[in-house]
């Protein structure tokens, strides 16, 4: 398993994981717009060089030989928009759930995080999402409260991160 850039060659693994969701369905962590049209192979690459172009925001899909498992996005800076939303966003596909990827995912952003000199992020779930709560929770999330939004009641949690750690020279 492995977190890559979005690239246009997973095209084929990207429609089986939007299928497994179904449709109409918002897969959280991909950065997907309203406006993007992502069913023409033209509109998948215009989509995904989008993400790659962004500074302010680092998107990595969660890949597993040919399948494409799922998102995560991590927001470099918390800005009036992301206090809503928060600073990280994942999704599982359905397919894939229970696995632990979500988990293994959020550490690995973090570790992201750390790297470009934040001290703590914000992550939000909703409210009735005890999976994406529990993942947060194992990765230090101190609940701060929930709060209404225009999605509906969502639990605010802010995850402290310690300076990066360097790994001992072997020698």
């Amino acid at each position: 398993m492995e977190l890559v850039e979005p690239t246009t060659h997973l095209y084929n693994a990207w429609r089986a994981a939007r299928d497994d969701w179904g449709p109409g369905t918002h897969e959280d962590g991909f950065g997907l717009l309203a406006s993007d049209t992502v069913e023409t192979p033209d509109g998948f690459e215009s989509w995904v060089r989008r993400l790659q172009g962004r500074r302010d925001s680092t998107y990595r899909w969660i890949v597993e030989g040919d399948d494409l498992l799922g998102a995560i996005a991590l927001r470099h800076r918390l800005d009036d928009g992301g206090l809503d939303v928060g600073q990280v966003g994942y999704g599982i596909r359905p397919s894939a759930r229970g696995r632990g990827l979500a988990t293994w995912a959020l550490g690995q952003i973090l570790a992201t995080a750390r790297a470009i000199g934040l001290d703590r992020v914000l992550i939000v779930c909703a409210d009735g999402n005890t999976a994406s709560a529990r993942v947060i929770e194992r990765h230090g999330g101190v609940l701060e409260g929930i709060r209404n939004t225009e999605l509906g009641p969502a639990r605010r949690y802010w995850v402290a991160l310690g300076p990066p750690t360097v790994p001992p020279q072997r020698r």
